[in-house]
């Protein structure tokens, strides 16, 4: 749940991790596998004269800035170092992968094949980095220790990689959003919450989703007292580790599961495990659509075994009523009473439980680009031009269109929203359409156009994503299976 979710995803705490395809990868026309990454001196002077390239080839002495450190963010950075453009990473957390970390306990349903970007993969292999069976699911955690941590502390890249280090706003060298006249050729300032500013030749934000849930209320506002603090002492995230540290949290309790999406359905599947292991323990799924048969998805017919799994398992926790299906319940209302939680439907039922763990979904914050000149789908949240190619009421993850620099260009020259967050509220979104994306951004950063524009994706056409968008996983990009259980959708 991204991928992210993966996404996830919060600036630089990345997008949780999803899944690639064999079909996506890099275009090999590289620039030179010697590629410096080398910041140089990117403090910030007071002096408006500095000058960045307003399209083509990034040159002079400023990085791009690449904010997340997880799957898509490090995959920029490989493919940034294979073109020679000098690059800084910017993460948030305290380490590669922080995000994906925190679902670290839940497997992905692809296995380890498509979860490798290729540029990666080349600077890895070239070190003596052997790749893990191809073959085998990951856990979040696997990812993060046999993937993402050795290619950050990558020789080529580790020097440019800082942690700890949030990014609070993004803007340019002398001028605010809305003067034009030498816009395009002032450098970026990108400010960390300590207060330092760095400049910047173009900003490639891979910041994720993962710390901005979507909320319970069925709307799109929050529920009726969802932000009391006592009800919302009451009410977890997406992917608890029901199984692990959170399982006192749980055990001989009643928990309601709120989201029609396949992270709901992996802790469904967790809880229902532990119901058969901690007498008194309950599972409601509350859902606000009439049907689940999106979250079963395409069963024994999905192109990923895993991710048919789990629908499959899912389905049959509802037909032998291990778990109570609730459908139709669009939350308006959610309380704390007497040490419990109560959550009211807008038809007027109630339900009250133990704990609630909501699973509604992910959605971006551009909040960090409030100076930059972005024009959003008012939809979807991403780019007018990807916006017909991802909506969720047309698409499902296999029938995303390719796409790449062209579709994510924004009025500002140089900025880039990746990953989970450049699909805004889609839920479709794929680790494989990430890769590509920073693979076609890097060349047109190059100066490579017809790499860029070579853009190529080969993704299963079986399996049935949301077409909810704020009712759904924590992102494509974070379709995981628990450890007893089949995969989720959109990561092939």
């Amino acid at each position: 749940m991204s991928e992210e979710q993966a996404a996830a995803a919060c600036c630089g705490t990345v997008q949780a991790a999803g899944q690639a395809d064999t079909g996506c990868g890099p275009n090999e026309n590289v620039a030179t596998d010697a590629g410096r990454c080398d910041p140089g001196d990117t403090s910030v002077t007071n002096d408006a004269s500095v000058t960045a390239p307003t399209a083509g080839r990034v040159d002079g002495p400023y990085p791009v800035v690449v904010i997340g450190a997880g799957p898509v963010g490090l995959a920029a950075a490989a493919h940034l170092h294979e073109r020679g453009l000098p690059c800084t990473v910017l993460e948030a957390g305290p380490s590669a992968g922080a995000a994906v970390a925190q679902w670290g306990h839940v497997h992905l349903f692809s296995p380890w094949r498509y979860n490798i970007d290729h540029a990666a993969r080349r600077l890895l292999e070239a070190a003596g980095w052997v790749a893990p069976d191809l073959d085998t699911l990951p856990t979040g955690a696997e990812l993060v220790e046999a993937y993402l941590r050795p290619l950050a502390m990558l020789p080529q890249l580790a020097p440019h990689v800082r942690y700890d280090a949030p990014v609070t706003a993004i803007g340019r060298v002398g001028v605010d959003r809305v003067r034009t006249a030498g816009r395009e050729h002032a450098p970026f300032v990108v400010r960390l919450a300590t207060g330092e500013d760095l400049l910047a030749a173009a900003v490639i934000d891979a910041s994720g989703t993962w710390r901005t849930p979507n909320v319970l209320g069925a709307n799109g506002l929050p529920a009726h007292g969802e932000t009391d603090p006592q009800t919302s002492a009451l009410v977890d995230g997406a992917l608890p580790d029901v199984l692990g540290v959170d399982r006192d949290r749980y055990a001989g309790r009643h928990t309601v599961v709120v989201g029609a999406g396949h992270s709901a359905a992996n802790t469904l599947l967790a809880l229902a495990e532990l119901a058969a292991l901690e007498p008194g323990t309950t599972v409601t799924w509350a859902t606000r659509g009439g049907s689940i048969d999106r979250a079963i998805g395409g069963g024994d017919a999905d192109a990923l075994p895993g991710r048919g799994a789990l629908g499959t398992g899912v389905k049959q926790l509802v037909d032998s009523g291990r778990v109570q299906l609730l459908t139709g319940f669009a939350v308006h209302a959610v309380a704390a009473v007497d040490g419990h939680v109560r959550l009211t439907a807008a038809d007027g039922r109630a339900l009250t439980a133990d704990r609630i763990i909501a699973a509604t979904g992910f959605r971006p914050d551009h909040r960090i680009a409030a100076e930059l000149r972005l024009d959003l789908d008012p939809v979807l949240g991403c780019t007018r031009a990807l916006a017909p190619l991802i909506d969720p009421n047309d698409h499902s993850c296999g029938t995303v269109r390719p796409h790449g620099v062209d579709e994510l260009t924004q009025p500002e020259p140089g900025y880039f929203a990746v990953g989970m967050k450049s699909y805004g509220r889609a839920p479709t979104f794929l680790m494989a359409t990430g890769y590509e994306q920073v693979r076609s951004i890097a060349a047109a950063l190059a100066g490579d156009w017809t790499a860029a524009r070579d853009v190529q994706l080969d993704l299963p056409e079986t399996g049935v994503c949301s077409a909810t968008p704020s009712v759904d996983l924590p992102r494509a990009e974070l379709g995981l299976v628990t450890a007893s259980a089949g995969g989720s959708c959109c990561g092939g």
